[in-house]
């Protein structure tokens, strides 16, 4: 991806939020991004490639910073933190902040469901990734890192639709590090191979 078609989808989300997917135009996303609307069809298609590429990049720059963040710790508490904030607090709170987030949601088509889903697994090969030196205290617990991961990735991301404030979204991913904790056993980090 360019510099220009960066700037085209840094300015499409900020459309996005404000109007809502189904409200905004490509006018609208040219007009934002300061870019003519040749230069915008020349980059992407319509506005569902927009959008895709909208959650891709968003979703990139997310698992660049998690990756960039999760060197510098050891311990799973901190490291599921880590994962937690940029892909479910920074989301929820953009998300939130905007007058149009119901907007949003429902204009997120099959298309965006399907981009989604794609960065919604490569979130859960990350936590897999986190889990993975606990694998023999979650198999003598009746799980594995993959079953872990998927259950991990798939309540956060409820967490984030069903939360009724920070504080309650706080709430349920406390409660869900506290689960997985408690899957692990008495095994402490530095024990883990």
């Amino acid at each position: 991806m360019n510099t220009r078609e960066e700037q085209i989808l840094d300015a499409a989300i900020g459309v996005f939020l404000r109007y809502g997917v189904n409200r905004s135009s490509m006018s609208d996303i040219a007009k934002e991004a300061n870019v003519a609307r040749q230069t915008l069809y020349n980059a992407f298609a319509n506005k569902d490639e927009v959008l895709r590429a909208t959650i891709r990049l968003f979703s990139e720059r997310s698992h660049q910073r998690i990756e960039a963040e999760l060197g510098e710790h050891q311990d799973l508490e901190t490291k599921l933190n880590i994962v937690f904030a940029h892909t479910v607090i920074a989301p929820y709170m953009r998300l939130h902040e905007s007058p149009n987030a119901a907007d949003f949601i429902e204009g997120c088509n099959q298309a965006a469901k399907e981009e989604i889903e794609a960065q919604d697994e490569q979130t859960r090969i990350l936590i897999e990734q986190i889990l993975k030196p606990f694998e023999d205290a979650l198999k003598k617990n009746g799980v594995n890192a993959k079953q872990l991961s998927d259950f991990v990735q798939r309540s956060s991301s409820a967490a984030k639709h069903s939360a009724t404030s920070r504080k309650h979204l706080n709430t349920l991913l406390n409660t869900l590090t506290t689960m997985v904790q408690q899957t692990l056993g008495p095994v402490s980090p530095t024990a883990a191979p």
